[in-house]
């Protein structure tokens, strides 16, 4: 996810709102990393689903912004498969 945010705020031309929701999952998904180690399976399920939705968001801001580096792109629908990914193996 770092390297997500840190690719976004790299290039002047990203739209705030993008990188707004990438820094969001940037900071979800610290505070995910010390929820694993509770093995509470709900609340890891409930913070996959909030990665998972701020994800949708960015990936919704990068569609809007129209034409982004494809680097930028890359970044954030990689990251968002991921949390998909991970969402369908935790359900």
């Amino acid at each position: 996810m770092s390297e997500a945010s840190r690719t976004c705020h790299a290039d002047r031309t990203i739209p705030k709102d993008l990188i707004n929701w990438v820094d969001e999952l940037d900071k979800e998904c610290k505070s995910a990393k010390k929820l694993m180690a509770s093995n509470d399976e709900d609340r890891i399920r409930q913070c996959v689903d909030d990665l998972e939705r701020i994800g949708d968001r960015a990936e919704r801001a990068c569609q809007q912004a129209g034409s982004l580096d494809a680097k930028i792109m890359n970044a954030v629908s990689t990251m968002h498969s991921e949390l998909s990914d991970l969402k369908r193996q935790l359900h």
